[in-house]
C-alpha cells in the first residue's frame, strides 16, 4: 500500500477529493513508473510542492490563512534558505513564471544579477586561468533573489516581505533537525566550507556537517532577515548590509561594488513557448537554458514516441540525441540577451527545428553535434504553489554550486552565489566574462497551458539536467498518461557530453541496445537526476507531486 503524504493526504481524504481528481487523468499508464511509495496529492483548494517539508508546511499555512500563491511561494523560498542552505537563498538568483488568474495570463520574472564592475577577464587569462573560478570571492555576482521576492510581493502578493520572512526567521533562530538527503549533500561540502572562515563558522559543527536528525541553527541569518524585514530590501541593495558584504568581498579580492548593488533591477519578461500535441510549454527567455527544453520538445514532435514505448532503447536514444542538438545551440548562442548575436525566437523557428530534428540518426549516437547555422542579428531549489483563486506559480531559486561561492561574510549567515562560474573566458563568445553582465543561467521554471488555460506548473532542478528533465517529466504525462507523482518517479536519463549518459534502473537488454547504437553507459548510482515538483490543475481542484530523490513533500488543503 502506498504511503500517504503526511499532511495533504489526510486533509484531502477527509474532504473526499482524491477519487474525483484521479478520474480527470484520462489516459492509462502504458509503462510502469518507479514506485516511490508516494501518492499524488489531490486537494480541493490549493496545493504546494517543495523540496523540504518545513518549507511546504510554511507555504501551506500561508494559503490556509488567506495568503495567495505568491505569498506562499516567497515564504517557502525564505524557509528553504534556512533548511536547504547548500542549494538556495537570498544570496542567489531566482526566476518565476506566474499564472495570474485575475488577468488570465502568464507573467515572467528574471531576478538574476550581473557581474561586478571590477571584473577583468584579461587579468584572469594573463594569470593562466582557462575558466572563471568556480568558487571564492571572484565567482560572486550580484544576488538577485531578494529583489525578486520583494518585486513579486509588491506586485502580486497580499503580504509584506517582513511577513513572508517571519517563518524563516523563527526557524533560523530556534533551529530544526536536518533532513537526510540534505545532510548527505552537506557532508560532501565540508572541505570547501573550511576554506572560508565565515562559511565554516556558519555551516559546520565542530568542523563537520550536521548529521541527519541533528539540530541546526543559523542565528546570523535570522538577524540578517530581521534587518531586511525592518528596513526593506534597500538594506541589502546599497544599505549597510550591502556595504558589509561588498567590503568583505573586496578584502578577499571580489569584484562587486556598492554601486553594483544599488543599480540592480529585476526584469519582467514574456515567456517563450512551443506547442506539442495540443499542449504549450512555456520557458523564460535567455540568459537561462529554458530554450533548450523548448527545442527538444519541438524536435521530438515529429517522432511517434508513444509507439516506441516508455524508456525503450529507441525512445531513450531519440531523446538523448535531441538533447545533444539543443545543448549544442545552447553552448554557442545563449547568454545575456543584451550580448547574444541571434534572436532567441530564431532558435525556435519551426523550419529550423525540423531541420535539426532530421539530424537525429536512428542508427547511431552522435558524439558532439555542431550548433545550427543561424543568420545573426544570449544548484537549486524548485517549488510550485497553486491557490484557491486559480493562481499558479513556478518558482526557482539557486546559489548555483553546493553552498555557492562557499563565501559567507562573517555575521551575515548568508552564503553568496558563485554564478560568475557560468561565464566563459573564450574571447568573442556571447557569454564571455565582462563587467556588469548577466552570466548564462542553468535555473529554469516551466509552465504548460492547454487551450490557453493553465494546466501544469513544474520544474526539475539540477544544472544541465533541467531541460532534459523538463522534457522527460512532461512526456511521461502527455505521451504515457502518468499522473504527476508517477511522472516524477519514473526513471530518467542524464546525458553529460559526447556519448556519455547515465540512466536510472536501466534494464540490461536496453543498455546493450543503446551501447550498440554508440552510447557510453555510465553507472547511474551517485548521479544526480534532478529533483522535480509539480502541480496540475484539474477541472476542479489540484493534483501535486514531489520528487523522492529529494527530501521534499507535496501537500494540499
Amino acid at each position: 500500500m502506498r504511503r500517504l503524504h503526511t499532511l495533504a493526504a489526510v486533509t484531502v481524504l477527509l474532504l473526499g477529493g482524491a477519487t474525483a481528481g484521479a478520474a480527470q487523468l484520462n489516459r492509462p499508464v502504458t509503462s510502469p513508473a518507479t514506485n516511490s511509495g508516494r501518492s499524488t496529492v489531490y486537494a480541493p483548494h490549493g496545493a504546494v510542492a517543495t523540496s523540504q517539508p518545513l518549507a511546504t508546511a510554511a507555504a501551506l499555512d500561508v494559503l490556509e490563512h488567506g495568503g495567495n500563491a505568491v505569498d506562499a511561494a516567497v515564504t517557502a523560498a525564505a524557509v528553504l534558505n534556512v533548511v536547504e542552505p547548500h542549494m538556495t537563498g537570498a544570496g542567489g538568483d531566482m526566476f518565476v513564471i506566474l499564472w495570474w488568474a485575475h488577468e488570465g495570463r502568464l507573467v515572467g520574472l528574471d531576478a538574476s544579477g550581473r557581474s561586478g564592475s571590477k571584473v577583468d577577464a584579461e587579468a584572469l587569462r594573463a594569470a593562466g586561468e582557462t575558466r572563471v573560478p568556480g568558487s571564492g570571492p571572484s565567482s560572486v555576482t550580484v544576488p538577485g533573489a531578494l529583489s525578486g521576492w520583494n518585486a513579486l510581493l509588491e506586485r502580486y502578493g497580499t503580504r509584506s516581505l517582513a511577513e513572508a520572512l517571519e517563518p524563516a526567521i523563527r526557524i533560523a533562530h530556534e533551529g530544526f533537525p536536518v533532513s537526510p538527503i540534505i545532510a548527505q549533500d552537506w557532508a560532501g561540502t565540508v572541505e570547501g566550507l573550511k576554506r572560508d572562515p565565515g562559511a565554516a563558522a556558519t555551516f559546520l559543527i565542530d568542523g563537520r556537517a550536521p548529521r541527519a536528525g541533528e539540530w541546526f541553527r543559523n542565528p546570523d541569518l535570522a538577524r540578517t532577515f530581521r534587518r531586511i524585514a525592518e528596513g526593506g530590501v534597500g538594506v541589502f541593495y546599497g544599505g549597510e548590509l550591502g556595504r558589509e558584504i561588498v567590503e568583505g568581498l573586496a578584502a578577499m579580492g571580489g569584484y562587486l561594488t556598492l554601486q553594483d548593488l544599488v543599480d540592480h533591477e529585476v526584469r519582467w519578461v514574456e515567456p517563450l513557448s512551443v506547442e506539442y500535441r495540443g499542449y504549450r510549454l512555456h520557458e523564460l527567455p535567455p540568459p537561462g537554458q529554458g530554450i533548450a527544453a523548448l527545442q527538444m520538445l519541438k524536435m521530438l514532435e515529429s517522432f511517434d514516441l508513444k509507439a516506441m514505448g516508455h524508456n525503450s532503447a529507441r525512445y531513450l536514444h531519440t531523446l538523448i540525441e535531441a538533447k545533444k542538438l539543443a545543448h549544442a545551440d545552447l553552448a554557442r548562442y545563449v547568454a545575456d540577451p543584451d550580448h547574444m548575436d541571434v534572436r532567441p525566437e530564431a532558435l525556435l523557428d519551426p523550419d529550423y527545428l525540423a531541420e535539426r530534428a532530421r539530424l537525429i540518426d536512428p542508427r547511431h549516437a552522435a558524439h558532439r553535434p555542431d550548433p545550427g547555422r543561424l543568420v545573426t542579428e544570449s544548484e537549486t531549489i524548485y517549488l510550485t504553489v497553486a491557490d484557491g483563486e486559480g493562481n499558479m506559480i513556478s518558482f526557482i531559486n539557486s546559489i548555483y554550486g553546493y553552498f555557492g561561492s562557499r563565501v559567507v561574510i562573517p555575521g551575515t549567515g548568508l552564503v553568496l552565489q558563485n554564478r560568475g562560474a557560468g561565464f566563459t573566458l573564450e574571447k568573442g563568445h556571447p557569454n564571455e566574462l565582462a563587467p556588469r553582465k548577466k552570466p548564462f543561467h542553468t535555473i529554469i521554471p516551466a509552465f504548460v497551458t492547454k487551450d490557453g488555460e493553465p494546466w501544469l506548473s513544474f520544474g526539475v532542478m539540477g544544472g544541465s539536467m533541467q531541460p532534459q528533465g523538463h522534457v522527460q517529466v512532461l512526456l511521461n504525462m502527455i505521451e504515457f498518461g502518468m499522473d504527476p507523482q508517477e511522472a516524477i518517479d519514473a526513471a530518467r536519463f542524464r546525458h553529460f557530453s559526447g556519448t556519455r549518459v547515465a540512466i536510472e534502473n536501466l534494464e540490461p537488454g536496453v543498455a546493450a541496445q543503446l551501447e550498440e547504437l554508440g552510447h557510453t553507459i555510465r553507472d547511474w548510482r551517485g548521479v544526480a537526476f534532478g529533483g522535480a515538483q509539480a502541480v496540475l490543475k484539474l477541472p476542479r481542484g489540484w493534483a501535486a507531486g514531489s520528487d523522492p530523490r529529494k527530501d521534499g513533500m507535496a501537500a494540499g488543503h
